[in-house]
């Protein structure tokens, strides 16, 4: 590893430049395969294994430079591809998104197909070397600035749910898209609904086989659980986004550290909200330590915060070892949702009638009321606490898979009966 170490940070030297265009400086680490070093090389890597793709992310840090692209064709798109895709595909789609050119939305989730995502109704038809798509699709992060998305839709609506699935790259600039933001109680708009009317999509932009796409979903989903993207090396600052419409890729370099230097600290300041050494602070401040109730319930917050973290040590021996992540992954994440619940509910109880207020007005600018609204996510996105839990029963203690009674119908048939009770 300290053979490629040298070689990244002898790069770095001669090519690394805050008077850089974003543009410049992705296009220049993708050419070079110190985008995603563990992709292949021509891809915007180098073949590299995850430790030594994480020994090309600390030359990065070392040297302040930004950051490889990041969004979820980076994190779950390229590798989907790098592992289902044609060679054709391939050669169409990594590098521009080693080189950031391209940002990704994942349209998986519907109204009636969340957390059963097998549920999903949106269509799609093929017409000879196209295929036409109707449809719905909900909490789409990103979608609005995206260039492709990636879409599964039910291709044979004869077979049982998880066999009639196909999975697409598609394009989102067309006629028959429309993508409408969802405001959420933080006052942000991060998802959105996607509306599909005779959309179309290439039949060379099937990913895997028709009917198929079940599998690479389910890949897909891995890639955002263990939120690695496949191998890209973790360093450097986080400035800007992918694709033209995040409208960072001609700005310089430097500029872009400067913002994402104030965005980092603000999200710094979100996250240490949810630790319990900030709330040990806060009741500190509000005459609240020595309550006992409130102790106890801090102790209970530090102890899983520690068991957090060494999970997620665990984790990442697994895979500088060369292991594919086990249990911690559903486990982890699952902790990280409790704990920020946790977090929510004592924070606003320790300041009482103060955690009514919001913004300027209240504690600490209000960072314990933003966290509140928004932390309720984590139990939701990439998969619920219940499926989380499903998991871990199944997979890792061995318990019986919960019963499917409609696993082995034909889909049209199971929506023909929910049809016919509704009427009734």
């Amino acid at each position: 590893m300290a053979e490629v170490s040298a070689a990244a940070q002898a790069w770095v030297e001669s090519n690394w430049g805050p008077d850089l265009t974003l543009r410049e400086w992705w296009g220049r680490l993708a050419e070079a395969g110190w985008a995603f070093p563990a992709w292949p090389k021509g891809y915007g890597g180098q073949g590299l294994s995850p430790a030594e793709a994480r020994e090309v992310g600390e030359v990065l840090s070392a040297a302040g430079a930004v950051a490889p692209p990041g969004g979820l064709g980076q994190m779950m798109g390229g590798p989907v591809i790098i592992e289902h895709g044609t060679d054709d595909q391939k050669d169409r789609w990594l590098l521009a998104l080693a080189a950031g050119r391209e940002s990704w939305c994942q349209l998986f989730s519907e109204p009636g197909a969340g957390s059963d995502l097998a549920s999903l109704q949106t269509r799609a038809v093929r017409d000879g070397d196209v295929w036409i798509v109707n449809g719905q699709k909900v909490w789409t992060s990103g979608a609005r600035t995206a260039d492709r998305g990636m879409l599964v839709a039910r291709t044979d609506p004869d077979s049982p749910k998880h066999k009639g699935v196909t999975y697409f790259i598609f394009d989102m600039d067309q006629p028959g898209v429309e993508v409408r933001p969802l405001k959420q109680m933080d006052g942000g708009a991060t998802f959105n609904e996607v509306f599909f009317t005779d959309a179309v999509v290439p039949h060379d932009q099937v990913v895997g086989s028709v009917n198929n796409g079940w599998m690479v979903a389910v890949s897909t989903l891995a890639y955002e659980r263990q939120g690695i993207g496949g191998g890209r090396g973790a360093g450097g600052v986080m400035a800007g986004g992918p694709g033209e419409k995040n409208g960072a890729l001609d700005r310089k370099v430097g500029e872009l550290i400067q913002d994402g230097q104030r965005t980092q600290g603000e999200q710094a300041a979100m996250m240490t909200a949810q630790s319990s050494g900030a709330l040990a602070d806060l009741a500190r401040t509000f005459g609240r330590r020595d309550d006992p109730v409130i102790r106890q319930r801090l102790m209970r917050m530090r102890i899983q915060s520690e068991t957090h973290r060494v999970n997620g040590a665990r984790a990442r021996a697994a895979a500088q070892a060369g292991r594919m992540p086990g249990p911690e992954v559903s486990t982890g994440k699952l902790i990280s949702s409790s704990l920020g619940r946790q977090a929510r509910d004592l924070s606003l109880e320790i300041e009482g009638p103060h955690g009514m207020l919001v913004g300027p007005d209240a504690p600490e600018g209000g960072r314990y009321q933003q966290m509140g609204l928004r932390v309720q996510s984590g139990s939701i996105a990439g998969g619920t606490d219940e499926i989380q839990r499903n998991i871990i029963g199944e997979r890792v203690l061995g318990l019986p898979r919960e019963p499917q009674v409609d696993r082995e119908l034909p889909f049209r048939d199971l929506k023909v009966g929910t049809q016919k009770s509704t009427n009734q």
